[in-house]
């Protein structure tokens, strides 16, 4: 399941209107590395799915968006909760690393 694209309005939306726990992965289409690291996040999408949200955002479509947040370099996955900033990963992120940041933002905050 591709993940949801977002833009500077809906990301706005989700982060900080809504507050969902969520990561946020800045790519590029055309980026080798990003392409391994998307696929990773359609996967687990499934398995957090109504818990957790996965999105994404083209760098080359919404460079304000990206430098809002002064990101050298994709992929970069940042993670919110609650309209928070919980941290972010960068280059080609294991499974398991995603996996472990994910639990510690659900853990500080249970729905």
């Amino acid at each position: 399941m591709p993940l949801n694209q977002l833009n500077s309005t809906s990301f706005d939306e989700m982060i900080y209107n809504k507050g969902q726990a969520c990561l946020v992965i800045f790519s590029r289409k055309t980026c080798h590395v990003c392409q391994k690291v998307v696929p990773v996040l359609e996967e687990l999408q499934q398995k957090y799915e109504g818990k957790f949200a996965f999105s994404y955002v083209d760098s080359e479509e919404n460079t304000a968006l990206f430098q809002r947040f002064s990101l050298k370099g994709v992929p970069q996955i940042l993670y919110f909760s609650e309209g928070e900033y919980r941290g972010k990963q960068t280059g080609l992120v294991d499974e398991e690393l995603i996996e472990e940041k994910i639990a510690t933002i659900l853990e500080a905050n249970p729905l």
